[in-house]
């Protein structure tokens, strides 16, 4: 039998020495709490997994035809809704599809569970399940396209189980990603879901867990509410990121707890377009890879406000990432009232990121970007690092101080730093590194009651 958790987890100007920047950003979408829709139809749960366990002949029961049948006779504005009937909590798919205006709800104690058989999610014969050269052979287990205010909502849950064995092999889907990973070739496995020009989606209660891949990607869409998100997948799978929006804009990432193996977050962009005007507020990130930009920036990405987070156990805090062959220009960027503790490194900008000699004609800047209101508690180490003379990392860092300053390990290149008028505490040299300001001496930024436990799932 495999089993998967089925339970709730609770709950525009370059800088210089004298520039004194306001920052614009954020959604420009007036973005309240969202609300479920009224069901078209409410279908009922066939498969009882009890502590969680799928029996082998459950295995072959899957919903996929059922769902995606009401999903495609709903009216645009209801929502497909799947429940618990009697001791049956479970829905087991494959790959299904969201139209425009509909809504897929996974009610409370409900779970929707990926099925493991990769000839279900091959995008051509065999191409899924495997690792190759190429990757990128499998569909996701939900596909938003062109199906402009649709959403995925609800108490329940969407396990991609990334940790079970996939059918036919002696390898989990997590197993493929840390294969790829020391062989230098890229894995063929699930997202959870998938968005692409789709404006107006919205995510909303649902808690994700163990994807394959990443958990949620949202591309070339206006308009992508996320609010009160749950994401559990262990911080040793690879590639499981957590809410990545790319090429995007008008983007509110709110109330969510996001634990996973990769970024927490990560903004990104491509020739597609730019991402611009998101919003990250009032969340909680416990490990992964933290709150990202990058690696993608090629597209440009600018406007974007971190506000009230905490990043609890990351192996990174704040990160902007790029390199020579991805690269653009990243400005406009806040972060105000974060909080960092027990993470590696807790602020790192980092123009080099997994470069390995390819072409140098998208060459990452790092301007205007604004820290404010920063406390990080315990070691590790600041990476502050502009790309060469002419593409230098521009900051701000008013109110940033480090508890535990000894154990802060510092590296700067290329870089114009503006601190104060608040406090900070890191001295800050490196190689054509230039300084300005002067730090005061007025209260840090308090963390009360900002780490807050991460609920485990029973």
């Amino acid at each position: 039998m495999h089993s998967f958790k089925s339970s709730l987890i609770p709950f525009p100007l370059l800088l210089c020495a004298a520039s004194v920047i306001t920052i614009h950003a954020q959604d420009t979408r007036h973005v309240t709490e969202p609300h479920i829709p009224t069901a078209c139809v409410t279908l009922d749960a066939s498969i009882a997994a009890p502590q969680g366990n799928i029996s082998p002949q459950d295995e072959r029961k899957l919903d996929t035809d059922r769902i995606q049948h009401a999903i495609d006779n709903c009216a645009s504005g209801k929502a497909v809704v799947l429940r618990v009937h009697g001791q049956n909590n479970v829905f087991l798919s494959g790959p299904i599809s969201l139209r425009a205006g509909v809504t897929l709800v996974v009610d409370a104690n409900t779970a929707l569970v990926s099925s493991r058989d990769p000839r279900l999610f091959d995008t051509s014969a065999g191409s899924c399940g495997l690792v190759s050269e190429k990757g990128h052979g499998c569909k996701s287990l939900i596909t938003v396209n062109d199906a402009p205010n649709s959403g995925v909502m609800g108490e329940g849950s969407i396990d991609g189980r990334g940790g079970a064995k996939v059918l036919g092999q002696d390898v989990t889907w997590w197993d493929l990603a840390h294969e790829a990973k020391i062989t230098d070739k890229q894995q063929s496995v699930p997202r959870i879901i998938a968005v692409d020009r789709s404006n107006g989606f919205t995510l909303y209660k649902i808690t994700l867990r163990n994807s394959p891949n990443f958990h949620v990607a949202v591309n070339n869409t206006d308009g992508f509410t996320a609010w009160g998100v749950k994401i559990m997948t262990p911080k040793t799978a690879r590639n499981t990121d957590g809410i990545d929006p790319g090429s995007s804009r008008n983007v509110t990432i709110a109330y969510c707890a996001i634990h996973t193996g990769d970024d927490d977050v990560a903004v990104k962009s491509s020739k597609s377009g730019p991402s611009s005007n998101i919003s990250i507020l009032h969340n909680h990130f416990y490990t992964g890879h933290g709150m990202s930009i990058g690696s993608e920036t090629d597209g440009g990405a600018s406007a974007i406000r971190v506000s009230d987070l905490s990043i609890d156990g990351a192996d990174n805090g704040i990160r902007i990432k790029s390199n020579s062959s991805r690269g653009g220009l990243v400005r406009d960027i806040l972060y105000d009232d974060v909080c960092i503790r027990d993470t590696k490194n807790p602020i790192y900008m980092d123009t080099n990121y997994s470069f390995h000699g390819a072409e140098r004609d998208k060459l990452p800047i790092f301007e205007d970007i604004a820290l404010r209101n920063v406390r990080v508690e315990g070691g590790g180490k600041v990476t502050l690092d502009g790309f060469d003379t002419m593409h230098r990392l521009g900051m701000i860092l008013d109110n940033v101080v480090f508890d535990d300053l000894p154990a802060i390990r510092l590296s700067a290149k290329e870089a114009d730093i503006q601190v104060g008028p608040g406090p900070f505490n890191l001295p800050v040299t490196g190689p054509n590194v230039k300084v300005s300001g002067h730090p005061g001496a007025g209260a840090k930024s308090s963390c009360e009651g900002k780490f807050v436990p991460f609920a485990e799932p029973k």
